[in-house]
C-alpha cells in the first residue's frame, strides 16, 4: 500500500536522475581523461598557433613580490611539447601529491579498518549521538576538518557513509555530506589554518602594489569565516535531509547494516587498548613538536603551525595515528594476533587502491599537460579583464568575481595557485573602488570552495566515485555529480548573497 502510494519525484530530482543516467553512461573516468588531453593537444596547438597571450601582475613566490608577467600559449605539438609529455610520465606521476597521500594515509587507515576498530567508533557514535544529530555532527566536523589539510577527504568521506549506513540511512547520502562539508567549504574554518598565512601573504603583496602602508593580518576574515561555517553546517544538513535523502530513497545495495550497536567486552577491551595507543602516538608527536629546537618545528623561527614540518607532514601524523590506535585495538579485541596480521592488513589497505592509483596516473598526466600549455592562466586572467571592462558597482563586480573564481575553479583546484593569479589583479581594482582587500579575500573564500564537490580535477574526486561503488556497484561518475549537484547550486547562491549581505551592512569581516 506504501509502496503504491509513494509521492511522486519532484522536478528537481527528475534531473538529477537524468544527469546521473547521462553521467553514467560516459566512457571509464580512465578514458574520459585519455579524451581531455586529445582536446588539451589540439587547443594549444590552435592557441599558439594565433599567438595567444595575455600580460598582468603576478606573486613570484621565489622572491616574495609581486612582478610584471607574459604568459602565452604553449603548443604540445611542438619539438619541446612531444618531449615533454614523453619523458615527463614518470616525473608527473611521482609529482602528484595525492598519490602519495592517499597511499600514506591508507597505510594507518587500513590497520585500523581490518582492526574494526573503525567500525566500532562508528557503532560507539551512533550509540552517543541521537539519530538526528548524526549529520549535524559529521558535517561541522567535515567543515572544520581542513585544519589536518587533506584528512577529511581521506577519513571523513568513507567514515559518514559507514555512519549513515549503521542508523540505516542510505550511505551515498552520508557520502554526500562528507564530501559536501570537505570540499564545498574548504576555505573557510572556526580557526586560523595554514592556508590562511599564504593567503593573507599573496594577498598584502596585492595590496602594495596600491598602497604599501596597508596590510592585512591573518585574523582579516575571521568573522567572516565562523559566520559562513554555521551557515554552512545548516544549508548542508538541510540540502540533505530535503534533497538528497528522499531522492535517493531506502537503501537496497548488499553492503549489510552492521548489527546491533551494542558493544561486547572484548571491543570495550579493543577501545581501552586504543584509547592507550592513541596516547603513547600523541605522546610521540609531542616529543618532537613540544620541545625548543624539537625537529618537527621551524628550523629558523621555532613556529610549531606555520609553515612547520609538523604542518608539512601532518598526514603522517595521522597515519601513524589511526597504525598506532588500530594495532592497539586489535590487540585488545583479539583482531590481531601479531605483526604479521598488522602487515596484511596494510597489504590489502593498498591493494585495494590499484584501480585508484591507474586512474591518478592518466589525471597527473592530463595535468601537467594543461599547465605546460598555460591555458589555465590566460582562462583566468582573460576573466578578470572582462570584468574589469565591464565597469560594474563595486558589489556587482565581487559578485562577477565570486562567479569568475567558481569558473576557473572547475580546472584549477588548487586555491593558492588561483590566488597567486587574481590576487595581483582584483585586491588593486577593488581597492580603488573603494573595496577594502579583507573582502576581496573573503570573496575568494566564496568562489573558490563550492566547485571542488563537481569538478573531475579535483585529486580525489575518483576515489570518491571509487567510494560510491562500494555501496552501488552501478555508481559512476554521473552517479556523484548528481549527489553533489544540489549542494553546488545552494551553496554557490545562498553563500554568495550571504557574502553580499555581509558587505552592504558593513558586519566587520575580522579582529
Amino acid at each position: 500500500m506504501s509502496d503504491a502510494a509513494e509521492a511522486p519525484k519532484t522536478a528537481m530530482q527528475k534531473l538529477l536522475d537524468m544527469v546521473e543516467r547521462v553521467g553514467n553512461r560516459v566512457p571509464h573516468p580512465v578514458m574520459i581523461f585519455v579524451y581531455l588531453i586529445g582536446i588539451i593537444i589540439v587547443l594549444s596547438t590552435l592557441l599558439s598557433v594565433f599567438g595567444a597571450k595575455v600580460s598582468y601582475q603576478a606573486y613570484n613566490p621565489a622572491t616574495g613580490n609581486i612582478e610584471p608577467a607574459v604568459t602565452e600559449a604553449r603548443s604540445l605539438l611542438t619539438i619541446e611539447g612531444i618531449r615533454f609529455m614523453y619523458t615527463g610520465v614518470v616525473a608527473n606521476f611521482m609529482s602528484f601529491t595525492a598519490v602519495g597521500v592517499i597511499i600514506i594515509a591508507m597505510v594507518g587507515v587500513g590497520v585500523a579498518e581490518e582492526s574494526g576498530l573503525v567500525k566500532v567508533l562508528i557503532r560507539k557514535l551512533v550509540i552517543v549521538a541521537p539519530r538526528w544529530a548524526l549529520c549535524w555532527i559529521l558535517t561541522f566536523v567535515g567543515i572544520i576538518s581542513s585544519i589536518a589539510a587533506d584528512a577529511g577527504y581521506l577519513v571523513l568521506i568513507p567514515l559518514a557513509a559507514a555512519a549513515f549506513l549503521s542508523v540505516g540511512r542510505h550511505p551515498l547520502a552520508g557520502l554526500a555530506v562528507g564530501f559536501a562539508s570537505v570540499a564545498a567549504a574548504f576555505l573557510v574554518n572556526i580557526l586560523i589554518v595554514p592556508v590562511d598565512g599564504i593567503l593573507t601573504e599573496i594577498t598584502n603583496d596585492a595590496i602594495r602594489l596600491v598602497d604599501p602602508t596597508r596590510s592585512i593580518d591573518l585574523a582579516a576574515n575571521v568573522w567572516f569565516s565562523i559566520g559562513s561555517v554555521v551557515l554552512l553546517t545548516v544549508l548542508i544538513v538541510v540540502v540533505t535531509e530535503r534533497v538528497i535523502e528522499p531522492r535517493l530513497g531506502a537503501y537496497t545495495g548488499d553492503y549489510q547494516v552492521p548489527g546491533e550497536n551494542v558493544l561486547s567486552e572484548a571491543e570495550y577491551r579493543g577501545l581501552r587498548y586504543a584509547g592507550y595507543g592513541l596516547l603513547a602516538a600523541l605522546a610521540f608527536v609531542a616529543l618532537l613538536l613540544l620541545p625548543p629546537g624539537a625537529p618537527l618545528r621551524h628550523p629558523t623561527t621555532g613556529a610549531m603551525i606555520s609553515n612547520s614540518p609538523f604542518m608539512n607532514s601532518l598526514i603522517v601524523t595521522i597515519a601513524l595515528v589511526f597504525l598506532v590506535a588500530g594495532a592497539a585495538y586489535g590487540r585488545g579485541a583479539g583482531t590481531m594476533k601479531n605483526s604479521a596480521d598488522i602487515i596484511a592488513a596494510m597489504q590489502k589497505a593498498i591493494g585495494g587502491l590499484g584501480g585508484l592509483i591507474l586512474l591518478l596516473l592518466v589525471i597527473s598526466q592530463f595535468i601537467a599537460f594543461f599547465n605546460y600549455t598555460n591555458m589555465a592562466t590566460l582562462a583566468a586572467v582573460s576573466a578578470a579583464r572582462i570584468l574589469e571592462a565591464l565597469n560594474l558597482p563595486s558589489i556587482a563586480l565581487i559578485i562577477g568575481f565570486v562567479i569568475a573564481v567558481m569558473g576557473i575553479d572547475l580546472i584549477i583546484t588548487a586555491a593558492i595557485a588561483k590566488w597567486a593569479i587574481f590576487a595581483p589583479v582584483f585586491v588593486p581594482l577593488l581597492m580603488q573602488l573603494g573595496v577594502e582587500p579583507e573582502v576581496v579575500l573573503a570573496a575568494y573564500r566564496v568562489g573558490d570552495s563550492p566547485m571542488n564537490a563537481i569538478t573531475p580535477l579535483n585529486a580525489y574526486f575518483a576515489m570518491i566515485v571509487t567510494f560510491a561503488i562500494k555501496y552501488q556497484k552501478e555508481a559512476g561518475v554521473g552517479t556523484v555529480i548528481a549527489l553533489m549537484l544540489p549542494y553546488v547550486i545552494w551553496i554557490s547562491l545562498i553563500w554568495t548573497i550571504f557574502l553580499a549581505g555581509w558587505y552592504l551592512l558593513g558586519i566587520p569581516w575580522g579582529l
